[in-house]
């Protein structure tokens, strides 16, 4: 059995819960490219994106997928928490100004390892679902700041 040192915020559930929102902003595309080299000009080019089914500028599905390691980073499971697998499905596109929503609950907690099975969402403000899927995370115990 896993003692509580294991788990920063106590052993996840079954049924837990825990989600955090924020707004996306230009800003985010630029500093995501610089990061990625991901230039694509869905993400630039005004003209080019709205003549595509996206109708418009569209920021990089890593920006969308990144408030979910914020999530289980910081919250559920908490500090320490690594991805191990993650499988999303990427279902709306999230552009410059919008409000984004990622939700975790908890599926699977392993008695044995610090591993807890997840689904994840990422919801617009007018509750479309842009992200959805399910990850499964590694908890490791940190030291205490």
């Amino acid at each position: 059995m896993i003692d509580n040192e294991t788990w920063p915020n106590g052993m996840p559930r079954v049924g837990q819960a825990a989600e955090r929102t924020r707004d996306v902003a230009s800003r985010d595309i630029a500093l995501f490219t610089e990061i990625s080299g991901d230039g694509n000009p869905l993400h630039y080019d005004e003209e080019l994106a709205k003549s595509t089914p996206f109708g418009g500028i569209v920021v990089q599905g890593g920006i969308t997928s990144a408030i979910l390691n914020a999530v289980v980073a910081e919250d559920l499971p908490g500090p320490g928490t690594v991805f191990l697998q993650t499988n999303w499905r990427f279902k709306a596109p999230v552009r410059p100004g919008d409000r984004i929503t990622g939700s975790v609950e908890v599926t699977k907690v392993r008695a044995d390892k610090p591993i807890t099975e997840i689904t994840a969402r990422v919801t617009l403000a007018d509750g479309t679902v842009v992200l959805e899927g399910d990850a499964a995370c590694y908890t490791m115990p940190i030291g205490r700041v």
